[in-house]
């Protein structure tokens, strides 16, 4: 049974998903900046991927300097509030914080993180000037963390941007792919606005690149093009009965529930398949939305690919595990009506269940990258690239999901930032 009622307002679905990692006030980030021992060494900077100077942000807070704070945090990461709100810290700069070695919790530095930038993008505290037009264009294909991290550097070096994005919204997964319960779409938005007001690229909304002659076009108009596309739609489990209604892919499923909300109706009994991140969200949305939810992982709890503290945050909102348990068909007559699944000892076990979501991966979007010439992938549909970012086409840059197959918000950053600073270096 689920802990959660069915939410049918705006406010009870606010409720439902209240935030993890909610905003600290003035006294609370004082307080909390007080403990931090200011390592010399900094185990927390290492760890994170784009290597905030975090001990001097944390130290600038304490002495009531939040825009210095906050500016510390966007010359590393221009995703500083989201990155805050939506980073595993728990393994990443808290995870590396030397107080979990005496047994006392880590210093919050994600909410830290969100609190200082939070304060300037509130302000519209503008930080940067940019550098006169080089008269070089670049064109960024995804309007995600990559892209947009690419951008910004980009301009802050004089070049002119134009970024094209297949949907409405910009920010990738940030909007679109992460739990409500992380961030709310009004903080990631508004962090977006902020950026491009700041730094000025232009966002060509629900423009997507479908053709050759699209790709010609980019070609023709700019200097470079700096990939950065993300993933596509769910993987197929390709088993039977894949096709009946209400079978949903996990990315999906929490794309519309950002969008929607409580208009979102959520039946009385799901399973989640797969054992990853995306699992793990979407099983915990359903949860909150009133639903009794099994998450069906194929191999044991130890194998899961998701991160312990994300499956800890599933069980507190109701949601049960079984192990070892691989899918064989989906039951229904026309919708679904249960799922059959095969233990590692052979036997079958069939569930009642309204919905079936698949977090199972996600498609490489092969149909984009094959129209442009000289552009290799792997084996797995991810792009190759060299140390610079750069593709086989030399022409194209690229970074994020599409090189990485699926990492943190984070990487992605990092990787578009590092993407740009190699196209300044070779176009200039």
């Amino acid at each position: 049974m689920s802990e959660y009622k069915t939410p049918q307002t705006e406010e009870e679905f606010e409720k439902n998903f209240s935030q993890i990692k909610p905003l600290m006030s003035q006294t609370e980030a004082y307080y909390e900046s007080s403990r931090c021992l200011f390592c010399y060494d900094a185990p927390c900077v290492n760890a994170c991927p784009t290597g905030i100077d975090i001990p001097l942000f944390i130290r600038q807070i304490n002495a009531k300097n939040e825009m210095g704070a906050a500016k510390t945090i966007y010359d590393s990461n221009y995703f500083g509030y989201a990155c805050g709100k939506v980073c595993p810290t728990e393994v990443l700069c808290e995870g590396a914080c030397v107080y979990n070695h005496s047994d006392v919790m880590p210093i919050a530095i994600g909410r830290l993180q969100s609190f200082a930038t939070g304060k300037a993008i509130s302000n519209d505290k503008k930080f940067y000037t940019l550098a006169n037009s080089n008269g070089k264009k670049v064109a960024i294909i995804g309007a995600g963390p990559a892209g947009i991290s690419c951008a910004c550097e980009l301009r802050l070096h004089g070049f002119e941007v134009d970024v094209f994005e297949a949907k409405e919204k910009p920010s990738g997964l940030t909007v679109h792919g992460v739990a409500p319960y992380k961030i709310t779409n009004d903080e990631a938005l508004n962090e977006m606005e902020y950026l491009q007001k700041q730094f000025g690229y232009k966002v060509h909304y629900n423009k997507t690149i479908t053709t050759k002659e699209d790709i010609a076009l980019l070609e023709k108009n700019y200097d470079t093009i700096f990939i950065a596309i993300g993933l596509g739609k769910t993987s197929d489990l390709k088993i039977k009965g894949e096709e009946l209604e209400n079978v949903f892919g996990a990315v999906e499923f929490v794309e519309q529930l950002r969008m929607n909300h409580h208009k979102i109706t959520v039946p009385k009994k799901v399973v989640v398949l797969g054992g990853g991140n995306t699992a793990m969200d979407a099983a915990s949305e359903c949860a909150r939305m009133g639903a009794e939810v099994i998450l069906a992982y194929r191999r044991s709890k130890e194998e899961m690919p998701a991160y312990n503290f994300e499956y800890e945050l599933a069980k507190t909102v109701g949601v049960a595990g079984m192990f070892n348990f691989t899918p064989v068909e989906i039951l229904g007559n026309g919708k679904v009506s249960g799922i059959k699944l095969k233990s590692a000892d052979g036997t079958e076990h069939t569930l009642n269940c309204d919905w079936v979501v698949k977090g199972t991966g996600q498609t490489k979007q092969l149909d984009l990258l094959n129209l442009i010439g000289e552009l290799k992938t792997d084996e797995k549909g991810k792009i190759i690239v060299n140390e610079i970012f750069q593709t086989t086409n030399k022409k194209y840059f690229a970074a994020g999901d599409a090189v990485s197959g699926g990492q943190e918000v984070v990487n992605a950053v990092a990787n578009g930032k590092k993407a740009a600073i190699a196209i300044v270096d070779l176009l200039k």
